[in-house]
């Protein structure tokens, strides 16, 4: 009956017509412009044929629709916000004309139904879902709310209250919740769903189940009294707006729009839904939300490209079974990579299996993994104290304590035990890796690992090359960093590295705005508003002053003409000095008391303030919010510019991603660049003019300026 390039439409024995998702130029279904146009014209063939008695959506991927095509609908977004909302209303005309035809549907949900996906099978009268699948609206993170319906048919559907929190979480629902909420109406194991789906369907022509009730049901106005009304909405409203606060507005617009749209039909609940919807996709939150979607998936497609050069991992094994040894271990048999963990003490050893059993016990705990699914991954973890199973390792991360000379002795030491082949990555935070690299026989075969603690939640790990690791080396790394689930980014070799050389011009921007008189109370309280999760005193103590000191130094010797030792003491030196290492022994620039849950609980210590006064010449002075998030943000900017032209990673995404990814930069601003972008070039270079008497760390590059001078911005392709 229909044949396109997204969906094919074909008559079944009975009169039934079967809409089926396969899209031809991809592994999955999605919604792109030309696949809603055809499902517009597969609609209209099907209203056309009067011998159809009832309509079968199914998909014949191994998922139903993941969602919208994001690359492409993004570019809808420089439409005027006008223009956005009839984009949006005319593409529902496609889902109406489907929940119109003259005959009963239902949809057959497999693998994941997502945003757009999910909005099609509200679409039809009934759902039913394999066992296995998973349904949800994505939107909120992406700065967005459903376009496609979603806000209209849901709670119409399950009520206004299941509605609004599945809408406004974004989380993916499990078949039996969606059961649960009435968003579909059978669960079955997936080898029976077309069958289940076609009983029903059946069901409905034969006037078993009264379709038309529940069409009726989908398009009219929601079923709520005033006081009812006021009660869900005003509630939810509240509720929501201060779990997810004040930066992200999409998930209290969706409950606006579900409350406005209450009382109407279908139709001009449609047209309330797409002004909302218009209005949020033209936020700067919502263009650095979907901007981190797109560098995620564009990060994702990089380290596929990697694994086709890539040798195979079979078995792993790390060096040093402390804290962060034992995470490594974890990460990798959970993920399904047997690993070797050796220490040259059984009490490490004993830490390590320690820190992993701890890690599964939690995962059983919360229902993430049955007790014996825990036990193999524990078992797939081996400890030793000699280097006898090493013959067959394909890579090996070295974790021993952060110290340049015992680590070159550890890596010289297990290259003479391991094959030519084998691939040995140092983790760490500072240390040179060309300069490790020079005791190493095979260099190629070396490169850096940089693993952020805690392991096993961090998402990022920093692939760092030397002068002469290959690309077979690096290939191979990036491959079993994606196997452990985390995300790669590939860097050169430079002091600090990508994410603490960008870091640390943040922390020194702060260790001068206390010089010069700011109250690091209030210079968290306004960083923290800016979005970061924690302030930069609050973030040092989290640190560790010991640590900061160690880096800071490195830094310092690596571009002394920014990041170098001032005049006098620096707040890092003096909380350093006063041996006040932050959380580790519950002095910092704040006191450390643990609450009743056993966490660290923060409290200002008038100490500090006496200690700081030997870092604060002029006295603590009343500095502007603006000056504040100026001096802290500037430097960090400037450094991820200079990273761009040092070639230390290749594109703007990853330098973004690593922010975001290894240190909790604010996402809704969408990575340092992201926010230069959105601000402006030559705003940021009048506020450099401001503050260019505090020196190079103020001072922009070369690069910054030209790109200001020709209107060009870092996501300009």
């Amino acid at each position: 009956m229909f044949q396109g390039q997204s969906i094919r439409v074909t008559v079944l024995p009975g009169g039934i017509a079967e809409l089926c998702f396969d899209r031809q130029q991809d592994a999955i279904n999605k919604f792109d412009k030309s696949t809603v146009e055809e499902l517009a014209a597969a609609a209209a063939a099907l209203g056309k044929d009067s011998s159809i008695k009832g309509l079968l959506v199914t998909s014949a991927k191994s998922v139903f629709i993941v969602g919208a095509d994001i690359t492409e609908f993004g570019q809808n977004f420089k439409l005027s916000e006008e223009e956005l909302a009839a984009w949006a209303l005319n593409a529902n005309q496609a889902f109406n004309a489907i929940e119109d035809l003259p005959f009963p549907s239902v949809t057959a949900i497999n693998g994941i139904a997502l945003g757009g996906g999910f909005e099609m099978c509200l679409a039809t009268d009934y759902r039913v879902i394999a066992a296995d699948a998973q349904v949800g609206f994505p939107e909120v993170k992406l700065g967005i709310i459903p376009g496609f319906g979603g806000t209209v048919r849901m709670p119409r559907l399950t009520g206004a209250d299941n509605a609004i929190e599945w809408i406004a979480s974004g989380s993916q629902q499990k078949a039996e919740a969606a059961l649960k909420v009435r968003a579909v109406d059978g669960v079955t194991p997936l080898d029976k769903l077309r069958d289940a789906a076609l009983r029903t369907l059946n069901l409905a022509i034969e006037g078993k189940l009264d379709w038309k009730a529940r069409r009726e049901q989908k398009k009219g106005p929601l079923k709520l009294n005033q006081i009812e009304s006021m009660m869900v909405f005003e509630t939810s409203k509240g509720f929501i707006a201060g779990q997810a606060g004040p930066n992200m507005p999409a998930p209290v617009e969706a409950v606006k729009a579900i409350q406005k749209a209450a009382s109407k039909g279908r139709d001009d609940a449609l047209k309330i839904e797409g002004a909302a919807f218009a209005k949020l996709a033209k936020t700067s939150v919502a263009d650095a939300l979907i901007g981190i979607f797109l560098n995620d998936q564009f990060l994702k497609k990089k380290a596929k490209g990697a694994s086709k050069i890539a040798k195979p991992v079979k078995h792993a094994a790390v060096l040093g079974a402390g804290i962060m040894g034992g995470g490594i271990a974890f990460t990798s048999a959970s993920r399904g990579t047997p690993i070797v963990m050796k220490d040259i003490a059984e009490k490490a050893l004993d830490l390590g299996m320690s820190t992993a059993n701890k890690l599964l016990a939690k995962d059983v705990e919360r229902g993430k993994l049955k007790p014996e699914k825990a036990g193999q991954i524990l078992s797939a973890i081996r400890p030793v104290l000699s280097y006898s199973e090493f013959k067959d390792i394909d890579i090996i991360v070295e974790a021993v304590v952060e110290n340049p000379k015992v680590k070159k002795s550890v890596l010289a030491e297990v290259e003479a035990v391991v094959g030519e082949n084998t691939i040995i990555a140092s983790n760490t935070s500072s240390i040179s890796i060309e300069e490790l690299s020079t005791v190493m026989k095979r260099p190629e075969n070396f490169l850096g690992m940089h693993f952020f603690n805690p392991v096993h939640k961090m998402p990022l790990v920093e692939v760092i090359y030397a002068s002469k690791t290959s690309k077979e080396a690096i290939a191979t790394t990036v491959a079993y960093a994606s196997a452990m689930g985390k995300t790669p980014i590939v860097v050169k070799n430079c002091p600090g590295f990508l994410v603490n050389r960008i870091l640390f011009p943040y922390f020194f921007g702060f260790f001068g705005a206390i010089r010069d008189g700011a109250d690091f109370v209030k210079v968290d309280k306004v960083m923290e508003k800016f979005g970061w999760p924690m302030g930069p005193a609050y973030l040092q103590d989290v640190v560790g002053m010991d640590t900061s000191h160690h880096v800071g130094d490195v830094l310092a010797e690596g571009y002394p003409d920014r990041m170098g030792h001032g005049e006098g003491k620096s707040a890092l030196d003096v909380m350093f000095d006063a041996k006040r290492y932050g959380q580790k022994n519950g002095l910092g620039f704040y006191k450390y008391e643990t609450d009743p849950k056993g966490k660290p609980k923060k409290t200002a210590d008038p100490e500090s303030y006496e200690l700081l006064k030997a870092a604060q010449p002029k006295g603590i002075v009343d500095m502007s919010d603006e000056d504040i998030v100026d001096r802290h943000m500037l430097p960090m900017i400037i450094e991820t510019v200079r990273c761009l032209d040092d070639g230390i990673v290749e594109t703007p995404a990853e330098a973004d991603m690593g922010l975001l990814y290894g240190v909790g930069f604010p996402p809704f601003r969408g990575g340092a660049l992201k926010y230069a972008d959105t601000i402006g070039l030559k705003t940021i270079l009048e506020k450099c003019e401001k503050y260019a008497h505090l020196g190079k760390l103020y001072q922009p590059t070369d690069s910054m300026k030209k790109m200001a001078a020709e209107g060009k911005t870092f996501y300009s392709k």
